[in-house]
């Protein structure tokens, strides 16, 4: 079995310490670095290009500032958020700088575990609680889109293209394309496909769109 190469960075040593000491325990994983900055994560990437960084939202420097120059120095690596912050704004600027999970500290270590060959495996890994926060702040602010872009949204849901969406709503594709860009960063989407599915799915239990973000 190939091992799995995993990264810690949190300015608390004991945790980071802690979580190090139970993930070495794991048969397959194997802790090649520790940090506790924002720096100190460019520079693991950058030495290790290990398979996983685990990264703390709140340090020196700023764990999800961090998050662009790690991919830059380490592409392959998957940034996987280990945070006490249940902030929905913190997990959506998390998932739109690249990272591929959002953990809520006080999980377990077979839980860590999962997490992270969950994301090495090529899908995202949302903590069950912060799900249901994104579900809920959704649902809060169904009336976040304009009339039009509800229009548009709508259309998408149904599997139109740009294109076509176009042609009904008689505007050109490039307006289309812009409507879907302000959507896609209302309702903090990566895509269409993953924005339709949320839209479906509160259609069946209010008036705007929820869920939240899935596999890649």
């Amino acid at each position: 079995m190939t091992a799995i190469t995993i990264a810690i960075v949190d300015d608390h040593p004991l945790f980071r310490e802690g979580v190090s000491r139970s993930l070495s325990e794991i048969k397959d994983f194997v802790v090649v670095g520790e940090g506790a900055s924002a720096d100190d994560a460019v520079t693991l990437a950058a030495s290790h290009m290990p398979d996983v960084l685990l990264l703390d939202v709140s340090m020196p420097g700023g764990g999800i500032g961090a998050i662009s120059e790690i991919l830059v120095r380490s592409p392959q690596t998957n940034v996987l958020m280990l945070t006490a912050s249940e902030e929905v704004d913190a997990l959506v600027a998390a998932l739109r700088r690249g990272a591929v999970g959002y953990v809520v500290k006080g999980i377990g270590s077979r839980g860590l575990a999962v997490a992270i060959r969950t994301v090495v495996g090529g899908s995202k890994y949302i903590s069950p609680t912060m799900r249901a926060k994104v579900e809920q702040s959704l649902l809060d602010r169904p009336a976040s889109l304009t009339r039009r872009e509800t229009e548009v949204m709508e259309l998408v849901a149904e599997g139109l293209t740009n294109k076509h969406i176009a042609r009904r709503l008689d505007l050109q594709e490039k307006t289309i394309k812009h409507h879907m860009t302000e959507i896609l960063s209302k309702i903090g989407a990566s895509n269409r496909t993953e924005a339709a599915i949320r839209w479906r799915q509160g259609a069946q239990g209010s008036a705007g769109p929820e869920g939240a973000p899935a596999d890649r």
